[in-house]
């Protein structure tokens, strides 16, 4: 079956923070007409147009686009992706670059949820993540969104430089009385090559004591379940009936188009990824060549074993007829040996049918991968 989501890459920022190693470009809007160009060259490439059930546009910085553009983009990506009735499309946006006119855009081409980069509410917090924002900024942007309709995520960071548990319990409370539809929670990662890291190996700056980052995750399960947020997925949490439908996209394995410098995509059994650097995705582009930089085409058993993986950062897990109806695998034939020893370290629960994360599990899922893939 052809795939029923799209990915669009906008690769444009303001500023790049001291964490992020994401396929970015920061201060270079004179690329925007040559992206818009390229995007509507690599989109026409599909023949014709595909209808999907979600469309994602993440980055970089969406709303960092001005109006005008930000409709381009839209319109074109409409063309070649018109969205399905009832279909869902996100726009990641940045507090500080979401102005009126740019929401009013959005909700003009059907934009129905907005995923919100806010990372905090606390100013000393987003300064020591070199954000550009600041507490009333994300408020501003909620209030434009509720007003257009949309249903809105916010992206919460904890284990921030010098972060307390006080203080993160602080920023949960007041993300919780914002009352947003979707909440996701994420460490700090220290990302090979990011300015934050190269700061951390001359000493100029300290991770949080990994005791103390568990401690934080166990907080955001617990407060958000308390506050009716669903916790569905490793780090993401829902009111009923709004999880991120694009999202569990990925997580059941299904396909996905994608256009866009870095984008990835996964059609007809194959992943490939765009070139990571916006100018050498332009040039091509531009040239009539191919974006694409790698590319894949897992085996049977690989793909079981992956579809494993992404099934059980999923918080209901695998149910074992399902995935074997769906990976051509048994569970037990492809990691029975892992699952029992992660099963015996009270990581896993099995109970014959399905196989999910304890919540011991959850604190040290990223550790469990390897084994099973």
């Amino acid at each position: 079956m052809a795939p029923r989501s799209a990915y669009i890459h906008v690769p444009f920022c303001k500023y790049r923070c001291g964490y992020c190693d994401f396929a970015i470009v920061a201060n270079r809007d004179d690329l925007v007409g040559a992206y818009l160009d390229a995007i509507a060259a690599e989109l026409s490439w599909l023949g014709e147009p595909r209808k999907v059930d979600t469309l994602y546009f993440g980055g970089g910085t969406p709303s960092h686009l001005e109006a005008g553009p930000l409709r381009r983009l839209g319109e074109t990506v409409r063309r070649w992706h018109p969205l399905a009735a009832g279909g869902e499309w996100t726009v990641e946006a940045n507090p500080e670059s979401l102005t009126a006119d740019r929401v009013d855009v959005l909700a003009e081409l059907g934009v129905t949820r907005l995923s919100l980069g806010a990372q905090s509410l606390d100013d000393a917090k987003l300064r020591s993540l070199e954000r550009n924002h600041d507490r009333g900024d994300v408020l501003r942007s909620m209030e434009y969104a509720r007003a257009a309709g949309m249903q809105v995520s916010v992206d919460l960071m904890f284990a921030a430089p010098g972060e307390t548990l006080e203080l993160w319990r602080r920023d949960l409370a007041a993300v919780i009385e914002l009352a947003p539809d979707h909440i996701s929670t994420y460490g700090l990662t220290w990302e090979p090559g990011a300015a934050f890291t190269v700061k951390r190996d001359k000493g100029l700056l300290r991770p949080l004591d990994e005791e103390l980052e568990r401690t934080m995750y166990g907080e955001a399960i617990d407060r958000l379940a308390a506050a009716g947020f669903e916790h569905y997925e490793v780090s993401n949490f829902a009111r009923p009936g709004r999880r991120s439908r694009h999202n569990e996209v990925y997580w059941a394995g299904s396909e996905y188009f994608a256009a866009g410098p870095g984008a990835a995509r996964y059609v007809d059994g194959v992943r490939s990824t765009n070139h990571r650097s916006t100018t050498t995705y332009l040039k091509r582009v531009a040239a009539g060549e191919s974006p694409v930089f790698e590319q894949e085409e897992l085996n049977a058993e690989e793909r079981a074993h992956e579809l494993l993986v992404l099934g059980l950062r999923r918080l209901e897990g695998i149910d074992r007829a399902s995935f074997a109806a769906k990976a051509g695998y048994e569970v037990d034939a492809i990691a029975g040996e892992a699952i029992r020893k992660f099963v015996e370290l009270g990581l896993l629960s099995d109970d014959g049918s399905r196989v999910k994360l304890t919540r011991e599990g959850l604190f040290v899922s990223d550790g469990l991968w390897p084994e099973l893939l």
